[in-house]
């Protein structure tokens, strides 16, 4: 439930503040909120599309191959994850930037409101199809139920559109990008998690054989049929019993994630956080 919390979360705030920065640069601008909201719809309806194909291919590999296709949508969505993290710490600044040029540029009339839905519809769509591609992610590692992920989903939801509300309106404090600095670490974590899940689907389909030795054994203190190990499993890929390519892959991936950060962060000293939007009261419409 964790897991999916804090993926719909981050994914919902970073969408909310598109929107949110939209719309402060949109201020005044008559039906600009009509048109933002045939964005958003857009971009959900998108989403689930990609939702639906993703449910049908997964059931295609049902039984023969299965081990291989889920270990195959585990590897994309670390490699999702790892660029998220990395292209996020480098753009930030520069893709909220391009949004307030856009609402600028409709506010001055030289674009039309068909513009602000294209942006919210595209952004929308981008996170959500994101949000899909890492929870399929999730639910393939067999560690969390469906009523538990819908569960973390909807309260990531519902608390990623309540602070992205709040920073529109400028009540809250906390710095957009110290938030996210937080998020991406734990999003660090579950990569690392999920990619040395997919080394159990590949050794258990008959591949990677080597350092398949088990290196400790800590069911004693915390097993993984345990609640808690079980929320730390889905969460930080916690694993009572891991063997040497397990924690070759958990560890290698927490490394790549944070050197590829701190490059692309040198790279882009100025583009590494994102600006909350404009603290001016939206005007109706």
């Amino acid at each position: 439930m964790l897991a999916s919390l804090i993926i719909v979360f981050r994914e919902v705030i970073e969408a909310g503040l598109i929107v949110g920065i939209v719309l402060a640069a949109t201020n005044g601008v008559a039906r600009r909120t009509l048109w933002v909201s045939y964005g958003v719809t857009g971009g959900i309806a998108g989403a689930c599309l990609v939702a639906a194909f993703a449910g049908e291919i997964g059931a295609l590999f049902y039984g023969s191959g299965q081990e291989l296709f889920n270990a195959s949508i585990l590897f994309i969505a670390v490699a999702m994850l790892t660029w998220h993290n990395v292209w996020m710490a480098g753009h930030g600044r520069e893709m909220a930037r391009e949004m307030k040029r856009v609402g600028a540029a409709v506010s001055a009339g030289e674009r039309s409101l068909a513009a602000l839905a294209i942006v919210v519809g595209v952004a929308v769509l981008r996170e959500g199809s994101e949000v899909v591609l890492f929870l399929y992610g999730i639910a393939s590692t067999g560690s969390t139920s469906n009523a538990s992920m819908l569960l973390g989903g909807t309260l990531g939801l519902a608390g990623g559109a309540a602070m992205s509300a709040l920073m529109y309106f400028g009540l809250l404090t906390i710095p957009p990008g110290r938030l996210f600095s937080v998020t991406s670490w734990l999003i660090t974590l579950l990569a690392a998690g999920m990619a040395a899940q997919g080394v159990l689907f590949l050794q258990a389909a008959g591949y990677l054989g080597v350092l398949t030795a088990q290196l400790w054994d800590t069911s004693w203190l915390l097993s993984d049929g345990s609640i808690a190990g079980k929320m730390l499993h889905t969460l930080i890929g916690y694993s009572a019993r891991p063997d040497g390519m397990q924690l070759a892959a958990y560890i290698g991936t927490i490394l790549a994630v944070t050197l590829l950060m701190r490059w692309e962060h040198t790279r882009h000293p100025r583009g590494n956080q994102i600006p909350a939007p404009a603290q001016n009261k939206p005007a109706a419409g």
